[in-house]
Formats: C-alpha cells, sequence, structure tokens
C-alpha cells in the first residue's frame, strides 16, 4: 500500500462533491467549513469544477463527479482530497474512475459516510487513505470544530510518526439537529451528550492488522463488486464499521454480520471496530447492537476470542439536507 506524503501548512486541498451536492444546497454551511478549515490549520482550499454544481445536476451527472476526482488526483499542486459530504449514490462514479491515475499520484484522500465508495477504490488502486470528516460535517462543527478531532487530524495528516495511542473520547458526543439553513446556528454550539468510553466485549491481549470497513450499508452495496476485497485481503485485517442515519437496527446488523460469516471473513479478521450507532437512536438501547455482535461472532462462528470494541469515537449521524449531521470523528482506512 502507499501512504501519501503528509500535509503542511500551506498545502493546497481540493474539495469534491463526489455524491449529494451539499454545497450548491447549501453554501452557507461549505464556507463555514473550509473557512474552519483554513483557519486552524492553514490550508489553501479550492473547489474542483463540479464542487458548487447544483444538486439536481450531480445526481444526472456521475461523470462530472468522478471528472473531479481524477482531476484533483492528477493536479501536482494539489496535495490532498476531501469529500464535502457524503449521500447515498457515489456508487456510480466508479465506471469512470481511473486507478492508474489514482495509484501514480498518492495524496490524502478523506471522507466519510457513502465515500466509503471512493475509500474501496483508493483501497483498490493500492493508496492508503483516511476515513474522517469531511467539508460540511466535521470540519463545519457548529460554534467550531471539536478539540477530539483537530488533534486526530493533525495527527493523523500532518506528522509522519506513528499516531501511537489514541485514547477515548471523555467531552461528549451529540446528536442535537441545528438546521443549517438557519445561518445563526452556526455560532451555537451544539449539546453534548457524556461520553461513557469504549466497550470491550470480547478479547484481550495486542493484536494488529490493516484496517479495513466502513460505513456498513454503503460496505454491502459494493458486495459482489471488482471493488470488494478479495478474501486474502481480509486476513488479519481490523474491520471496522459505523452505521448511517438511517439506523439500520440491531437485526439488520445481525443478518449483515451473518453475511461476512458465510463469506469467510469473520475467522480472518484481528479485530472488530463498532463506533457508536448512528441515527436517532435512544441511548439506551445502543447495547442491542453488541449483543447481536456476541451473538454472530462468538456464539454463532465460535470467535469467542476476537476482540470486538463498540461505542468508538467514529461515525455519522446524518448527511441529508433534512436530517443534519452529528458529531463526526476520523480514523484511518
Amino acid at each position: 500500500m502507499l501512504k501519501p506524503p503528509k500535509l503542511h501548512p500551506g498545502d493546497t486541498i481540493a474539495t469534491v462533491s463526489l455524491s449529494w451536492g451539499g454545497p450548491g444546497a447549501i453554501p452557507q454551511r461549505y464556507q463555514a467549513g473550509k473557512q474552519q478549515l483554513v483557519q486552524v490549520f492553514d490550508l489553501n482550499v479550492i473547489e474542483m469544477a463540479h464542487t458548487f454544481k447544483d444538486a439536481g445536476w450531480l445526481q444526472h451527472n456521475p461523470q462530472a463527479r468522478a471528472d473531479d476526482l481524477m482531476a484533483a488526483f492528477s493536479d501536482p499542486s494539489i496535495k490532498g482530497i476531501i469529500s464535502t459530504i457524503g449521500g447515498d449514490d457515489s456508487i456510480r462514479i466508479l465506471p469512470y474512475l481511473d486507478l492508474d491515475i489514482m495509484r501514480a499520484n498518492p495524496k490524502i484522500f478523506m471522507g466519510y459516510s457513502d465515500t466509503t465508495i471512493s475509500h474501496l477504490a483508493c483501497y483498490k488502486a493500492g493508496l492508503v487513505s483516511f476515513y474522517g470528516p469531511s467539508i460540511m460535517s466535521g470540519f463545519a462543527e457548529n460554534g467550531g470544530m471539536f478539540p477530539y478531532m483537530v488533534e486526530s487530524v493533525r495527527k493523523t495528516l500532518f506528522l509522519s510518526a506513528p499516531i501511537g495511542v489514541i485514547p477515548p473520547n471523555t467531552s461528549g458526543w451529540t446528536v442535537e439537529h441545528l438546521s443549517w439553513d438557519n445561518p445563526a446556528n452556526q455560532n451555537q454550539p451544539r449539546k453534548l451528550n457524556p461520553s461513557s468510553g469504549w466497550r470491550w466485549l470480547q478479547g484481550q491481549g495486542i493484536h494488529q492488522g490493516h484496517l479495513l470497513g466502513g460505513c456498513f450499508e454503503v460496505l454491502d452495496w459494493l458486495r459482489g463488486t471488482d471493488f470488494w476485497p478479495i478474501p486474502s485481503e481480509w486476513q488479519n485485517a481490523i474491520l471496522f464499521l459505523e452505521t448511517s442515519e438511517d439506523a439500520p437496527s440491531p437485526e439488520l446488523v445481525k443478518f449483515g454480520l451473518r453475511t461476512y460469516a458465510a463469506l469467510g471473513i469473520l475467522p480472518r479478521l484481528s479485530g472488530i471496530l463498532f463506533a457508536r450507532p448512528g441515527g436517532q437512536i435512544p441511548i439506551e438501547t445502543h447495547a442491542e447492537y453488541d449483543k447481536v455482535l456476541r451473538q454472530v461472532i462468538a456464539e454463532e462462528n465460535g470467535l469467542a476470542d476476537l476482540p470486538i470494541i463498540t461505542n468508538m469515537d467514529f461515525g455519522f449521524w446524518s448527511h441529508r439536507p433534512d436530517v443534519y449531521p452529528g458529531l463526526w470523528y476520523p480514523g484511518r482506512n
């Protein structure tokens, strides 16, 4: 795997709309994210040709979205690429991607949610990519970015040394909705829920492996395509999963995990990291996801020693214009 060079203050970052055209639909939210990214990290942020295109137009022109990504990879002056926001149809850009261009121009690529599609394209091209915040959620957080996220981005993208120990977030998390359509909300910090830390469900000792995963539902869309990892690529991988704002039930997660078992993936893994459940799910029901993880992995497949950590600090709660994002923390893909 090719790891791209780290970022430096003053580097140029390109923003791409690979799925929903959020910047065109709610430009003030995009500008808030861009401004905070520039001010905190001292980066030069530019838009690609279609970043601001109308959301309806972008929906009907997946090739234009792919062309923006290819142009950003091809431009030597651009040192990193960040997705503007998620969505639900970036899988339609896959036929128009040139993996040779991506492989020949390794650079920082980051996004979350539906951007899982492009992360798996990077993986197939042999590139390390970074599963983390987008411009309109994360970088555009109301009242300023959360310190935990800022520190994570600095350690991950701006330093060449190993990231080292990643402590649980203790400052809180949120699913509060503050409409992006109201500019006054941009300066109002959202209310935080207390963080209970991570849950260590099973496993012990030290385990290692490459991170492979993304949004639970989006990953499933790739199954059966040329972009789904081959069996050997799952060997010793640490699978990380987060669920979308559509809040798939524990039952649906159970069915998905059984599919991983049927594909022979689960026994190959070195561990599983599961994010705090997405969507408007009551906190008291979060433990239901832990139950299905134990059921499928330990009880049904006899993998009682496979390490599982849940309630982790990555994932998201929303990306659609009618349901607004929650806290997002970056990891590494």
